[in-house]
């Protein structure tokens, strides 16, 4: 295994300008690593009789071919090999290695300085080969300036297309395009100009806030689209925001909402917390258009929606290795003792569960089954509101 690792980042330039320690690193290495692009970049720069590894997916092969090396390698990044880079991949592989950088301007930095803009005050997101999670936070959580890494598939006018679906039409866009390259080019655009635009392959985007996005916090019951002729299938404000409030959101990575109905829950939850890992399972098709709809009413993108009948789902994947830290049962068709089973048997340590009770036999019910599992049952409260029927907000904590 290698031992010593120089990392060198490069912006699009054709002629790049390196750290004269580079250049010397350049020189004494024989094995080298980096994308397609960079070898054409450095092609002049490395000595004759050199081998290298492309580094692209599965990025398992490469890190092999990284271990089996037996003399110092020099690796090609784009700009900063420790922004989104290649650099935690490599550090994490090889804990033990020594490791040098020379870092270049990375593609934000140079978008920012181009549009004149304090570089301190952008909020990143990488689409990367990632999901729309980074992006979908900084939307919510309302930032001015977003600068976005984007991919093949998550392109500027796929983000534009998303952020239009899902009502954050109050941003302008500016797409960087081969930064730093001698075809760099700079794009000014509405969200809805962009969409119908082309770019090249490699480009980065920045979006910039016109206008205040509206920030939601209890939303109205009367504001939701609802099942037909049943317009009491929705927790209602009130006692949405107690379940909430009981659940500790603030201190919690991942949430289930079960049996979501109208995805009110999930929506508010997802609203408060922006980084919150949501999934909202339901039953009834007929509420999959609805979670939808009302999502995008409220712009709450990256809901993860689970159809069918909650016990019969791959719990363990939904939750992840280190379990889930909240769960509000909303719906559970008077399997409530199975549903607790499966949440008691998934919650984290210290997870918290909540359920809205309306009849006393449900709320005894659920205390019994905080009991049979040994965990601790937290003081409920009861809510009265207007014409509503009193509701009882049950917690229940399994022990850390």
């Amino acid at each position: 295994m290698s031992e010593q690792f120089t990392l060198i980042g490069l912006s699009d330039s054709a002629e790049p300008r390196l750290d004269p320690a580079a250049i010397a690193a350049i020189g004494a290495a024989r094995i080298f690593a980096g994308g397609t692009r960079h070898r054409e970049i450095v092609a002049e720069l490395l000595p004759s009789g050199s081998r290298w590894i492309t580094i692209a997916p599965p990025i398992d092969g490469v890190l092999n071919a990284l271990d089996e090396a037996d003399e110092p390698v020099v690796v090609f990044a784009s700009g900063d090999p420790f922004f989104y880079g290649f650099g935690a991949t490599l550090r994490k592989r090889f804990p033990s290695a020594s490791i040098q950088s020379f870092p270049s301007f990375h593609s934000l930095q140079m978008l920012a300085q181009r549009c004149l803009i304090p570089y301190q005050s952008m909020r990143h997101a990488s689409l990367t080969g990632r999901s729309w999670e980074e992006l979908d936070c900084a939307l919510i959580a309302g930032e001015r300036f977003i600068g976005v890494l984007t991919d093949t598939r998550k392109t500027p006018p796929e983000v534009a297309r998303r952020m239009l679906d899902f009502g954050y039409s109050g941003y302008r866009m500016v797409v960087g395009e081969a930064l730093g390259g001698s075809s760099e080019r700079l794009t000014h655009c509405t969200l809805e100009e962009a969409i119908g635009m082309k770019f090249g392959r490699l480009n980065c985007l920045l979006l910039e806030a016109t206008e205040p996005p509206k920030r939601w916090f209890g939303i109205p019951e009367n504001f939701f689209d609802g099942l037909p002729g049943r317009p009491n299938m929705i927790t209602k404000m009130p006692f949405r925001l107690a379940a909430l409030a009981a659940l500790e959101l603030g201190r919690a990575r991942t949430f289930w909402d079960v049996g979501f109905c109208t995805g009110s829950v999930a929506i508010e939850a997802r609203l408060q917390f922006p980084c919150l890992a949501v999934t909202a399972f339901e039953k009834r098709p007929e509420c999959d258009a609805l979670l939808e709809k009302n999502a995008r009413r409220f712009g709450a993108p990256g809901i993860a929606k689970v159809m069918g009948d909650f016990l019969t789902q791959d719990h363990r994947a939904l939750s992840g290795s280190d379990g889930v830290d909240a769960v509000f049962i909303g719906g559970h068709g008077d399997r409530l003792d199975e549903v607790f089973d499966v949440v008691a048997n998934h919650l984290s340590p210290g997870g918290r569960v909540v359920m809205n009770a309306v009849r006393q036999p449900s709320a005894e019910a659920f205390a019994a089954s905080a009991a049979r599992r040994g965990m601790e049952l937290a003081e409920s409260l009861k809510l009265t509101v207007g014409e509503h029927n009193p509701v009882t907000v049950m917690k229940a904590v399994k022990p850390g």
